[in-house]
């Protein structure tokens, strides 16, 4: 079951979503050769604890996952698509790395996503992550009231295809508000015109997940999910609100 949101909601995920963006900004700064990315997870919870909020996935068992995730960030790097846990890892040159996270805001939960590259990447890590991007912008300005679900994929794959690049499969956006997951499901493709219907008061996660080689998917030991064929993958997210006058991005 889908579940709007009021204005008087939208006004708690406003903060959720600046609080975010701030901490994911400040994660994307420090993210250089050489930092582990365990650190990475103690700074993000420490500037979330600073302005108030709690870290959405500690603690929490996504769908799939066999056991409740351990740290308050997702940092992936290179094959690792989601879901990857903060680890002893320290960044190298050309590493690309997702940083996923979630903040709880006085109980509202928002969720965004980037890809960083470690030094200087290469050009198909450099042209993965533009087109990963560039098809989360389209996905968005898809996300039009009275347009449809499948109007999101549409525009996520058509922007991916083109680039040269597959949609991940098995892996989705999502609804998210008022819990960490909610309804519906947003697929990375789909056709125009068809699925639900876009209401003023929906709050969804869209995050394409892009890959350079297999559009498979793997799950690890810990839970995070890889490419099958070890490819390299990229992964951008906004969570967004469809209102009366068009769409508003929360964490930008």
């Amino acid at each position: 079951m889908i579940r709007l949101k009021t204005e008087k909601d939208l006004e708690k995920l406003r903060v959720s979503g600046k609080i975010l963006a701030s901490v994911l900004k400040s994660l994307s700064v420090v993210a250089k050769e050489g930092v582990e990315l365990r650190e990475l997870d103690e700074l993000a919870r420490k500037l979330i604890k600073e302005a108030g909020a709690r870290p959405a996935f500690l603690g929490y068992t996504p769908g799939g996952g066999r056991k409740p995730y351990p740290a308050a960030i997702c940092t992936s790097v290179n094959d690792t698509i989601v879901h990857g846990i903060p680890t002893k890892y320290k960044l190298r040159k050309r590493d690309i790395l997702k940083i996923d996270l979630g903040v709880q805001y006085e109980g509202y939960f928002t969720d965004s996503a980037v890809t960083i590259g470690i030094g200087e990447v290469s050009n198909i890590a450099k042209k993965l992550m533009l087109v990963t991007k560039e098809a989360l912008a389209a996905g968005i300005e898809n996300c039009r009231p009275n347009g449809h679900l499948g109007d999101i994929g549409w525009a996520v794959e058509k922007v991916v295809k083109k680039g040269g690049f597959k949609a991940i499969n098995g892996l989705t956006g999502h609804g998210v508000g008022f819990e960490v997951h909610e309804d519906p499901t947003i697929y990375n493709f789909g056709d125009k015109g068809t699925g639900v219907k876009l209401k003023p008061g929906m709050v969804l996660a869209i995050e394409p997940m892009v890959s350079a080689g297999s559009s498979d998917i793997v799950q690890d030991n810990d839970d995070s999910y890889k490419t099958a064929d070890g490819s390299l993958s990229a992964h951008f997210e906004h969570t967004i609100a469809i209102t009366e006058d068009g769409i508003e991005v929360l964490t930008k």
